[in-house]
């Protein structure tokens, strides 16, 4: 942990390369660091998952936007990250004002050019009552 789950708007496939976005957003959880310095999350242990919603409704359903002369065509990205338990509320601010700006950035013109939402949410486990695991990934970024 931590994990990133992104659902997204279908239409936004052709518009962004979210590819490059969750590469970005995976970039951004490990150069998180703690108040005294420390890196945030282990490098094994990020994720980055992105799933497009083939099937939603956003606000109107685009009434507004083809009222005033667009095509109605709105699109969203929703961010969640969760994360197990310890890190101080600095912590959980600076990294989801990064993740925020991360994501900002990567859809910014698109923000120009379209009607879309954008969240980032931050979960902490508070009663994790199971955390089982077995990796052969953290090993490799273990440094001695």
């Amino acid at each position: 942990m931590p994990h990133i789950i992104m659902n997204y708007s279908a239409n936004l496939e052709t518009l962004s390369d979210m590819q490059m976005l969750c590469n970005a957003l995976a970039d951004t959880l490990l150069s998180q660091r703690a108040e005294d310095g420390s890196q945030v999350f282990p490098t094994g242990g990020v994720r980055v998952f992105a799933y497009p919603a083939a099937h939603c409704a956003i606000a109107d359903g685009g009434a507004a936007a083809m009222a005033s002369g667009g095509n109605g065509d709105y699109g969203f990205v929703y961010i969640n990250l969760r994360m197990g338990r310890g890190r101080s509320p600095l912590v959980h601010t600076k990294v989801g004002d990064a993740l925020l700006a991360t994501a900002s950035a990567h859809l910014d013109a698109l923000f120009r050019t379209h009607h879309l939402g954008l969240t980032v949410q931050i979960d902490e486990s508070p009663s994790q009552v199971y955390d089982g695991k077995r990796s052969t990934l953290h090993p490799l970024f273990t440094h001695s």
